[in-house]
């Protein structure tokens, strides 16, 4: 009798401290971020992403710049991996959106509506919005955090639901972890610092001015005709071999393989025909003396999650361990040429 007289009053006591804690509802919760999202004009966060959809783990570092006014919405991320030789930037202003190659000197420019247009799981507005959005969305708190899980809409569709971590004071990002259909864990974020106080001037978003900032950072070759530089570009041309796509169409099979020697080294055109035809060129990329822009128009960068890419209304493009790669296709839907990138950075057996 008393054993269950002292489970009772701890129970009592442990309601009354929960109580007096103030601990907030789901729904409170919810409200304070629907009210931090409508009032939002910036912030700068550092992050850390891990990808587990190769054979090892593959990480970045992530810096996310965000700026909003009366005017548009500014972005500036930085994707960077000490292993990866081509780190690359996104950027919105009021010029349009860009991806920059700063190692190359190179960078596409869109007419886009990025990064509204899908889930971008180190963008903390893009964050709240999935738990805004989604009504079926699970909601706990653990040690000094928010937990949501929610939906996504990214456009890798193997992502198919996330854990969202909060810090339960501020509301500040913590953590995001991505999952397949199994719950196979796939990306995993790490927010590491984050500053919704972050103050910006004009320049930070300009797009000649980190192409050159980040250029000299990355030591790129202020002339092509440098000894350091040639020697990299006969490496990779001396270490090239075309990659297969572990994945295509129902119908697509290979008819054609060309093979040719241009004055930038090896090219491989690989055609594949059927109900849904599509031609995959490869070739070794170079460095341009000056900054090159290529203008996709009404395009938008696409996360391979081993690279960013540049999608067209045809055609889809990306640079990857010194080789740049084209997909070009009337018959193909866009999800479908990205599909195809996809499974072209998984295992050797790709390697032919």
């Amino acid at each position: 009798m008393r054993k269950i007289f002292l489970l009772v009053f701890v129970c009592v006591i442990t309601a009354v401290v929960m109580t007096a804690c103030g601990e907030k509802s789901q729904e409170e919760v919810v409200q304070d971020l629907d009210k931090k999202l409508q009032d939002m004009d910036g912030y700068k966060g550092e992050a850390t992403m891990t990808l587990e959809t190769g054979e090892e783990p593959r990480t970045y570092d992530v810096d996310i710049w965000h700026m909003q006014n009366e005017k548009n919405k500014y972005y500036k991320v930085h994707l960077k991996n000490d292993n990866e030789e081509q780190n690359q930037m996104i950027i919105r202003n009021d010029d349009g959106v860009f991806v920059l190659t700063p190692a190359l000197n190179k960078s596409f420019r869109f007419q886009s509506d990025w990064p509204n247009n899908n889930s971008q799981v180190y963008l903390y507005e893009s964050l709240i919005s999935d738990i805004l959005m989604d009504a079926e969305r699970t909601f706990a708190i653990h040690e000094g955090t928010y937990v949501f899980e929610t939906k996504t809409n990214y456009q890798n569709k193997n992502l198919h639901h996330q854990e969202i971590v909060l810090d339960s004071k501020s509301l500040e990002p913590k953590t995001v972890k991505i999952y397949d259909a199994d719950y196979k864990l796939l990306v995993s974020v790490e927010f590491t610092e984050f500053d919704e106080n972050a103050s910006f001037d004009d320049n930070d978003f300009d797009t000649d001015k980190n192409m050159t900032a980040a250029a000299m950072e990355e030591d790129v070759p202020v002339s092509t005709e440098d000894d350091e530089n040639n020697e990299e570009e006969n490496a990779a041309q001396e270490n090239f071999e075309a990659v297969y796509p572990s994945y295509q169409p129902q119908g697509s099979t290979l008819n054609d393989k060309e093979e040719t020697m241009t004055e930038n080294g090896p090219k491989v055109v690989l055609s594949y025909s059927g109900d849904q035809s599509f031609t995959i060129v490869q070739q070794v990329e170079t460095a341009e003396e000056a900054a090159a822009s290529v203008n996709v128009g009404n395009g938008q960068p696409v996360d391979l999650g081993f690279t960013v890419a540049a999608q067209a209304e045809n055609s889809l493009t990306w640079h990857y361990n010194g080789v740049e790669y084209f997909i070009a296709s009337h018959d193909l839907s866009q999800d479908e040429m990205t599909a195809i990138a996809r499974s072209m950075n998984e295992t050797s057996e790709n390697i032919k």
